[in-house]
Formats: C-alpha cells, structure tokens, sequence
C-alpha cells in the first residue's frame, strides 16, 4: 500500500503522543481501511499522514518530509518487509516486521 500510495518506500516518522496540527482546517482524512486512515492536503493532495482509528494504540505515522527540520531523526524500524520488491535494500541495521507482525503489535485482525 505505500508504494501505491506515494511511488516508492514510505519513510516515515511513528509518533508517541498527542499530535496537534498547524492549519487543521486545511486537512482531510480518508478511511484506508476499517482500522486505519490517511490524511491529506485539501488543496495539493499531498499525503501527511496515516493512524490507526482505534486511539488506544496512539499510533500515527507522518511522511518524513513534511516535518521541518529532520536530520535527528534515527532510521530504527522497517515494516511489511516480506511485501518490499527485491529491486532495493536499504543498508541500516533496522528492526524488521512482516505484516502478519505488524497487524499483531496494532492489535487487527484481519
């Protein structure tokens, strides 16, 4: 679903609490799935990002690139690993989840 959703690997930045957004009104969100949306731009279409629904897990997952200064940030975590092409491999030592894992640590079932 990343590639489709933005071409290529999504890198992203997991959040870890309360998430307030400059320009609210601005955004527009988009139910992916029956646990998970995605937000947009509403007026260039650019993503921004994507949470699970269910708020217990706190989980929101922001494109790198829309956060300014960003050069801190560690690349830790790769997920649905067994679903990336075999025409790239990033060299960063991360820890590595399949879907099947990833669903697991959300708590879905699918």
């Amino acid at each position: 679903m990343c590639r489709q959703w933005g071409g290529g690997p999504a890198l992203a930045v997991k959040s870890e609490g309360n998430i307030d957004f400059l320009g609210e009104e601005h955004i527009t969100v988009y139910s992916s799935s029956a646990w998970a949306e995605r937000g947009f731009c509403k007026f260039c279409g650019s993503h921004l990002f994507y949470r699970l629904k269910d708020k217990k897990h706190n989980f929101c997952n922001f494109q790198l690139g829309t956060i300014e200064n960003n050069e801190d940030f560690k690349f830790v975590s790769q997920i649905y690993i067994d679903a990336k092409p075999a025409n790239y491999s990033f060299s960063n030592e991360t820890k590595k989840m399949t879907e099947k894992e990833v669903l697991e640590d959300f708590g879905v079932s699918e």
